[in-house]
């Protein structure tokens, strides 16, 4: 009986907790803002915690055919699995797809960071540090981590006007409180969709002004334009989810 037990206990624990981080979920926004483009948005790899292959990953890719993939944040803290956030990285410009990204704050807890950024060179991304890319048909604002300091709202809409729609990419959603100007759409990341899907989970574990007042996931609509806060597809602090799906985001715009 106490064997039963143990057993049962263990299959559901598998099934809560840690299936979900295995189970991908892909959400799919339809917002057009004007400029016809299919962006697939991934955030939080968190290779360290990762259950979602890189296959996995290239199979979505593949299906949805994107004009672009922008990653928001959070790849990893630890030097020893950057090898693995480069395989992931390979996998992903392999697809044929321009990708552009941010950094998160896990990111900024890396001992030397130039090694991850050594990695996007490598790999051909463009990493955007509070500036901006000129792409066809929009511009592309990239707004460094809010949560550790590094975001620069001015410098990163500096060479932006109002001529064509303004698509941002960051980290920590809370940094919309500050961005005091319009944009048309905003991506990011790094509540979760909560992980741990309990009551009080924002008391417990303080995440900024959004997460509060109960902002963090899906679509949402501010004075100043329309933000989506990804779920995210790595896990941060314990390896588990509940009553949270792994998520890869398609916006079509």
């Amino acid at each position: 009986m106490i064997y039963l037990i143990i057993v049962g206990s263990l299959i559901l624990i598998y099934i809560f907790f840690i299936f979900p981080t295995q189970w991908l979920k892909l959400e799919r926004i339809s917002k057009p803002i004007g400029i016809n483009k299919r962006i697939l948005q991934i955030s939080d790899l968190h290779v360290d915690r990762l259950r979602v292959s890189a296959k996995r990953i290239r199979k979505v890719i593949k299906a949805n055919n994107p004009d672009y993939i922008f990653l928001t944040g959070d790849y990893t803290y630890r030097e020893s699995y950057l090898p693995r956030a480069a395989h992931y990285f390979k996998v992903i410009i392999e697809c044929g797809v321009p990708v552009y990204a941010v950094l998160g704050n896990h990111d900024y807890e890396l001992p030397r960071l130039q090694r991850l950024l050594d990695l996007f060179q490598v790999y051909g991304i463009k990493v955007l540090r509070n500036e901006s890319v000129l792409l066809e048909h929009f511009h592309l604002v990239g707004i460094d981590d809010f949560g550790t300091g590094h975001s620069n709202i001015g410098p990163a809409f500096r060479l932006v006007d109002d001529s064509k729609p303004i698509v941002v990419i960051t980290h920590d959603p809370n940094v919309i409180l500050k961005i005091k100007r319009p944009y048309d759409y905003l991506m990011a990341g790094h509540l979760h969709g909560k992980q741990l899907n309990v009551p009080f989970f924002y008391v417990l574990k303080p995440k900024g002004p959004l997460a509060a007042k109960g902002i963090y996931k899906g679509l949402h609509t501010e004075e100043n334009g329309v933000f989506y806060i990804s779920k995210g597809i790595g896990q941060a602090g314990v390896n588990a989810r509940f009553m949270v799906r792994s998520e890869i985001t398609v916006h079509d715009l």
